[in-house]
């Protein structure tokens, strides 16, 4: 990373999106930060003076491609994206989930990432020197499923196959990608977790949540390395949530 390093980082108005983007602040980035919510990305951005906001649906295939085309002609270029927004549907089995509610996990999980890593994939492979990273966000659940997440659960399993096909498709042009598989950060989405999560044999128990600070610089350590080198899959938990075992 250099002084006139760029980034990019989706879902920027809350949660992980906003630790990440104000800690690859403080350590010297650029950050263009994205969100539906024009107001919760200024906030996340504390108007400072390294902060771009661009208010965007990632699953709006014109808005993303517009915000790319932006950041090349106003950044000259784009060294990182950390492709982060996300949705976690209501919990249900799979009859009785709406078609409406899977096409939205789809869209916004899936869809909006593959938009977001097509537009920065094109801008790395145009731009010189050549190159940049892609940090997706994945989740323990690209892993393991919880229970009554089949919306959730497909897409991040599908997140990795998005991950391993830039990976590879990537080489020839000096663009890395790698995943971060996050579980249990206390976030809004994962509040009712630390309350009493669903478990695999129907009961219900508290689980650990661990600050988003360390998933943050979790992201940055995967950001700064040299593009020679890659951090592939990352996971990072709560210690002691029931993730390892049987259950």
């Amino acid at each position: 990373m250099t002084t006139s390093s760029i980034a990019w980082v989706t879902g920027a108005g809350s949660g992980i999106g906003r630790a990440v983007s104000r800690a690859l602040l403080e350590q010297g980035w650029t950050v263009v930060l994205t969100g539906r919510r024009e107001e919760a990305l200024r906030e996340s951005a504390q108007d400072h003076p390294r902060a771009h906001i661009h208010a965007a649906d990632v699953t709006d295939e014109v808005a993303i491609d517009s915000l790319v085309k932006s950041i090349e002609t106003e950044r000259g270029r784009l060294d990182l994206l950390f492709n982060n927004a996300g949705v976690f549907p209501p919990g249900s089995l799979i009859d009785e989930m709406s078609v409406s509610t899977w096409r939205q996990a789809v869209d916004t999980n899936l869809t909006g990432a593959f938009l977001c890593a097509r537009a920065a994939f094109g801008l790395m492979r145009r731009q010189h020197p050549q190159g940049g990273r892609i940090v997706n966000n994945g989740s323990i659940s690209a892993h393991a499923p919880r229970p009554l997440s089949v919306g959730y659960t497909t897409t991040k399993h599908a997140i990795t196959g998005l991950t391993k096909q830039l990976s590879l498709d990537g080489r020839p042009y000096s663009i890395a990608c790698g995943q971060i598989d996050i579980g249990n950060a206390a976030t809004e989405l994962a509040a009712g977790f630390g309350a009493g999560a669903l478990q695999a044999d129907g009961t219900r128990k508290p689980e650990p949540l661990m600050d988003m600070s360390h998933v943050a610089r979790a992201v940055c350590e995967m950001a700064r390395l040299p593009l020679e080198a890659n951090i592939q899959f990352m996971t990072i938990m709560a210690t002691n949530m029931p993730f390892v075992g049987r259950g």
